[in-house]
């Protein structure tokens, strides 16, 4: 349903987009061009979603890669063409104007999709931060941990790129490293490409995951498959004890249980016989935080959110998700949410780069 309903919208938004573009002193003698682009632009990105997401070899990522790619050109369309016609009613006012400053909303697109495939290609930014945690034994005062998520390994990022960013992790020389969700898509690679990859991280307290939504949607099975085989612990509504008095605990997406329609106190059952101690929580959705606070968490790491990745789409996820990026109190407790390391429908991000955490942790 949510693949329809996305389908649905970027539709509309195409039909809209070629209409006012038809207006535009440029393309009025050229309309019949114009509508056959939109038709091919529209199969494409139709394409992409469907035989990209299940289909398998090279031709099936090259749909993949271009579908979701005109989707963030398309997206930018949008809010360039709106703005546009709400300066000018769309259209009752300065009629005569109206047209090309239409045609300004396009090239202000275009020259903005350029920006955001330019800071999406980048490496991701390593973002430091100190926190305090309560509980937490002198010995472990400055543990290290770097935090990665949102990579979404598949048809745009692979085994190449990954091995960079594991070069970035370990170049942290961390004390313990988190994959908090949304690792890998469950297409467009095969896991015997990136478990050689995986296996290059490596700390003194362990590698630990949680899921994100999109391990649901590609084979949650592929996901533990890929992490077992790479010596990665995963975190499924548990903890575990990495040291002596600090606790790691993780569950399963929220984000994914919400939309099967599944209700609980996950955060309540991950916790629940843990020893006294410091207490960190992997939740890639940025949900729930008050009821982990309550249940006595001193950190939460998510994700998820990709602060946005292209603006001004984080004013619509901010609606779903009010923790957009950056580290933030929760009743005493510290959130931090990351933007993410990878991206996600595009290598396109307007304006700021993904990162990698590292928090260096402090006892009171």
């Amino acid at each position: 349903m949510f693949w329809y309903i996305l389908i649905s919208i970027f539709t509309l938004i195409q039909v809209y987009v070629f209409w006012r573009a038809s207006s535009i002193p440029l393309f009025c003698d050229h309309r019949q061009l114009l509508i056959g682009a939109g038709v091919v632009l529209w199969l494409l990105f139709l394409s992409g979603f469907v035989y990209g997401h299940r289909g398998t070899g090279l031709l099936a990522r090259l749909l993949e890669v271009v579908g979701l790619h005109w989707m963030t050109v398309l997206f930018l369309l949008f809010v360039c063409l709106l703005a546009a016609d709400i300066v000018t009613g769309f259209g009752f006012f300065m009629p005569r104007f109206a047209p090309s400053l239409r045609g300004v909303a396009v090239i202000t697109a275009v020259l903005l999709s350029i920006i955001a495939l330019v800071q999406g290609l980048r490496p991701p930014v390593v973002r430091n931060y100190e926190v305090s945690l309560p509980g937490l034994s002198r010995d472990l005062d400055g543990t290290v941990i770097v935090s990665i998520c949102d990579l979404h390994l598949g048809a745009l990022l692979g085994g190449k790129w990954m091995s960079k960013r594991v070069a970035q992790v370990q170049a942290q020389r961390p004390d313990i490293v988190f994959l908090v969700g949304d690792i890998f898509e469950g297409h467009g690679r095969s896991i015997d490409e990136l478990i050689p990859v995986m296996r290059g991280l490596s700390a003194p307290l362990g590698v630990w995951a949680v899921t994100g939504n999109h391990e649901f949607y590609g084979g949650v099975n592929a996901f533990t498959k890929l992490m077992d085989r790479s010596g990665i612990r995963l975190l499924r509504d548990r903890w575990a004890e990495v040291a002596p008095g600090l606790i790691v605990a993780g569950v399963d997406d929220l984000t994914a249980r919400h939309r099967q329609g599944l209700t609980g106190e996950y955060i309540s059952k991950a916790l629940e016989g843990r020893p006294s101690g410091a207490t960190i929580l992997l939740s890639h959705t940025p949900w729930q935080m008050e009821n982990a606070s309550k249940e006595g968490v001193d950190l939460m790491l998510s994700g998820h959110t990709h602060g946005g990745q292209v603006w001004p789409f984080g004013y619509v996820v901010r609606a779903f998700y009010p923790l957009l990026e950056g580290k933030h109190d929760v009743s005493g407790m510290t959130v931090i949410v990351s933007r993410g390391t990878g991206t996600w429908g595009s290598r396109m991000r307007l304006w700021r780069r993904g990162e990698i955490l590292r928090v260096t942790l402090r006892s009171v």
